[in-house]
């Protein structure tokens, strides 16, 4: 059993940075692909970025390209979203998600056995 606890969430200015985390504890056993989900309200859950279980490849939706970054430390269990240039339309809560297993499509919801609790992140003047 895994559970994962995102922080981090708050409001920031447009054009700001926000990091939010990833912890996740239990039965682990090493490290799982990662990512980050968001939804906005009204809207569906969409794909942001995900990271393999060894950091070496990263995926991104079209929409944070160059924006954000995904990044994790494994020691610590923990998955990190760096957000900079951030937008209102950023707004929305945002899931972080664990697969284990060996077959892996990165940005399909139906991929990933563990989601956190979500955390806020609202982008606004």
């Amino acid at each position: 059993q895994v559970q994962l606890v995102e922080s981090g969430g708050g409001l920031v200015l447009p054009g700001g940075s926000l990091r939010i985390s990833c912890a996740a504890s239990g039965r682990t056993f090493g490290s799982p692909n990662m990512a980050w989900f968001r939804q906005a309200p009204g809207k569906e859950r969409e794909f942001v970025t995900a990271i393999a279980r060894s950091g070496f490849s990263t995926y991104y939706a079209d929409s944070v390209k160059g924006r954000f970054t995904i990044s994790r430390d494994n020691a610590k269990n923990t998955v990190y979203l760096q957000m900079n240039s951030l937008k209102p339309e950023d707004t929305a809560v945002y899931y972080c998600a664990a697969h284990f297993g060996s077959y892996w499509d990165y940005k399909m919801e139906s991929s990933y056995n563990y989601w956190g609790q979500g955390t806020q992140v609202t982008v606004s003047s």
